[in-house]
């Protein structure tokens, strides 16, 4: 079966995909693309236009973006006889900005390949592992293998700024026994994913002139005591929250990390306001209201230190994209069939291990029941930045894995 993937295909389509920015809301000419690929390969289609106004009314709906139009799109290989279990593969096709195209090595949607690497924003994060998805499913057909149970291959929108693309899936009643998000998991299997939440926080100062510092209040010195507390708070929640092994690997597994900075109006003025933004991590098994209590209250005790803060306690404000931590027992069926698969095709052990960013993986877990795992292509290290890549190898290692790990965790049909 590993032998079945169609490689030159697989990095084609891939690269074809990547050329299609899919960035800042603009996803539906990639999934139309999708579907089309999905299609012309023998799979049942749905494709259907997203119910904005239902999604948005969902207590787990988060977006960063604003959209007038969102497509779904889910592609199925069906059972070929009964009594097998159902398995979803998750990615999807939106993709952080480019950034400045001046600090990539080649363009950013190039999907050029050299070096035995595909290249382009979405390569690794991950068009190129919904490709593999597509690839692996198409490998199964072709090689006439009847599943017992059916795979749905789900592409989604408005993963990275939320999970808008899945909650849709969910809320149209796609489901199954087992899924795998096909994100890059640096060769192991993830049974468990750190959640995050974003955060905004306004701290006010005095305004005065430059030349007069002094008579103001500078709303950035302010900031450096905010800042130290922040990082007191994420000490204590690693040392409370760090000691599941699957994280051990990570010196901050549930990270609070501060994003933009952004103060003050003129050069030569006392700063009298500055606003920072970032991320909370959140752990499995952590109530996401018990994490936004425990760092209003870091604030508060920062702000008792101080006799301005004191009487001007910054504002927390919790916005835009959120994800839900989750985590699957590792003793389950679809970890040993994802596991299994992997070691077979690569002939060597695969290690299991959290990651720590934020992925659909919740909303499949928490919102949807659904046990499920990450397993993907390449290092998430290497995402949302300049010169995006993933070795060629590695994406046809994940289609072969995908196309065993549906025939270990489905079942194959028995024959006439």
């Amino acid at each position: 079966m590993a032998a079945a993937v169609d490689v030159d295909g697989l990095i084609s389509t891939a690269s074809d995909l990547i050329r299609i920015p899919s960035w800042n809301g603009r996803e539906t000419a990639a999934q139309r693309f999708v579907a089309a690929a999905m299609e012309s390969r023998g799979l049942e289609l749905d494709l259907w236009e997203i119910d904005l106004d239902q999604a948005r009314a969902h207590p787990h709906y988060t977006a960063e973006i604003g959209r007038d139009e969102a497509l779904g799109v889910v592609g199925t290989l069906p059972a070929g006889g009964p009594g097998g279990r159902s398995l979803i593969l998750n990615g999807h096709v939106d993709v952080v900005p480019p950034g400045d195209p001046t600090l990539w090595s080649r363009p950013p949607f190039s999907g050029e390949v050299a070096d035995g690497r595909l290249h382009g924003r979405g390569a690794l994060d991950m068009k190129g592992q919904l490709v593999a998805g597509l690839f692996a499913l198409d490998a199964l057909r072709r090689s006439e293998v009847g599943l017992a149970g059916p795979v749905h291959l789900m592409s989604v929108v408005g993963e990275e700024d939320g999970g808008l693309g899945t909650l849709a899936a969910l809320l149209r009643g796609w489901t199954a026994d087992g899924a795998v998000v096909m994100e890059p998991t640096a060769g192991t299997v993830a049974p468990a994913l750190a959640g995050c939440l974003n955060f905004r926080i306004r701290i006010v100062g005095r305004a005065a002139h430059g030349a007069v510092r002094h008579e103001g209040v500078n709303a950035l010195d302010k900031l450096e005591a905010v800042l130290a507390g922040l990082r007191a708070l994420e000490g204590r929640r690693t040392r409370r929250l760090g000691g599941d092994p699957l994280f051990a690997s990570y010196p901050h597994p549930f990270a609070l990390s501060v994003g933009t900075v952004r103060g003050g109006d003129w050069a030569s003025s006392v700063p009298d306001h500055v606003t920072v933004e970032g991320r909370l991590g959140v752990a499995p098994g952590e109530a996401p209201d018990d994490a936004r209590e425990e760092m209003a209250a870091a604030l508060r005790e920062v702000a008792e230190t101080d006799p301005w803060l004191a009487r001007h306690v910054p504002e927390l404000e919790w916005w835009g994209g959120r994800f839900l931590a989750a985590r699957t027992d590792p003793s389950h069926p679809l970890v040993a069939a994802v596991r299994g698969a992997a070691e077979a095709v690569r002939s060597t052990p695969v290690a299991l291990e959290g990651m720590p960013y934020g992925a659909d993986m919740g909303l499949l877990a928490v919102v949807g029941g659904i046990p499920t795992v990450l397993c993907g292509a390449g290092d998430i290290r290497d995402a949302h930045r300049p010169d995006e890549s993933v070795a060629v190898d590695a994406l046809a290692s994940l289609a072969r894995t995908l196309a065993v790990a549906a025939m270990r965790f489905c079942g194959v049909a028995a024959g006439p």
